[in-house]
């Protein structure tokens, strides 16, 4: 072996083996007995739900667009989503340019009468279909 292999490997060596401090650590937490209660009573409590704030949190919304999405609240999330399920499933997308969206009748009376509308339009579009909550 050469003396620049001899000195790669060596330095792997030093580089793969566990330092003492890290050792140490590892014998005094094996060492010490856990502490089963705390985690018992952790596992009893009952989680709490998620506290949906922000685009996430369901609103009340318009009726044309409760009439579209067929629920009477949603999140602003949730609202785009189903909008382009509708998008997509009905072939709105101009296939020339797919930021480009044909509306229908139905899209029409979400999206203001327009004929086309872009994608980075439709969130711009839908915020006066959500109600301001106090």
């Amino acid at each position: 072996m050469s003396f620049a292999a001899s000195r790669v490997f060596k330095g792997c060596r030093a580089l793969l083996a566990p330092t003492k401090s890290a050792a140490a650590t590892t014998t005094t937490a094996a060492s010490k007995p856990r502490a089963t209660k705390t985690v018992e009573k952790r596992k009893s409590k009952p989680a709490d739900p998620l506290k949906r704030t922000g685009i996430l949190k369901a609103t009340p919304i318009s009726p044309a667009l409760r009439d579209f999405l067929g629920v009477p609240e949603s999140s602003r999330t949730d609202a785009v989503k189903k909008i382009w399920v509708y998008i997509k499933d009905q072939k709105l997308q101009n296939p020339a340019d797919k930021k480009e969206i044909f509306c229908d009748e139905k899209l029409k009376t979400i999206f203001d009468g327009k004929e086309k509308v872009g994608f980075l339009e439709i969130g711009k579009l839908l915020s006066c279909h959500f109600v301001k909550t106090g």
